[in-house]
């Protein structure tokens, strides 16, 4: 019988050197959405000023040995209806070779209770409005629709 080693999964937050792996994530990302195209230029200079500056965000990944398989992006604000921070998730994404590994559920699980122990109140994400899988993944995860709607305006 031949034995199999089971690699566990590290979650944490990134680091500058990981700018590159989160980038190709990004990339993934963004050639499936509607409204952005891949830009490595303005990934990188995104990714150094939020992994720079923890009061702007927070960027976490789930990695096995040194391969980056997913990545979360949580920018963060004060809501002054609930008083405090609250977090808008503008990225997440896993490698699409490690989909349907259960990566993405235990990386938004392990976002969730370091967001609650940091005293982030709200998590808000937009999705693309004919992305159902991703509908149903959020909900799955106790996300739900709310009655705003958003409205953007490029400057």
């Amino acid at each position: 019988m031949q034995e199999h080693k089971k690699i566990s999964i590290t979650y944490r937050t990134a680091t500058l050197e990981d700018i590159p792996s989160l980038c190709r994530l990004l990339d993934q990302l963004f050639s499936q959405e509607a409204e952005f195209t891949p830009d490595s230029a303005n990934q990188t200079k995104a990714l150094k000023t939020i992994i720079d500056n923890d009061e702007i965000g927070e960027i976490y990944v789930a990695s096995k040995e040194d391969e980056i398989m997913g990545m979360v992006n949580l920018l963060y604000t004060v809501s002054t209806a609930l008083g405090g921070r609250v977090a808008i998730l503008e990225d997440m994404v896993i490698d699409e070779n490690h989909r349907g590994e259960d990566i993405g559920s235990s990386l938004l699980e392990y976002v969730l209770t370091v967001s609650k122990e940091k005293g982030v109140q709200r998590l808000t994400l937009l999705t693309d409005g004919d992305n159902s899988a991703a509908h149903r993944f959020y909900a799955r995860m106790g996300f739900k629709k709310s009655s705003m709607i958003p409205l953007r305006m490029q400057l």
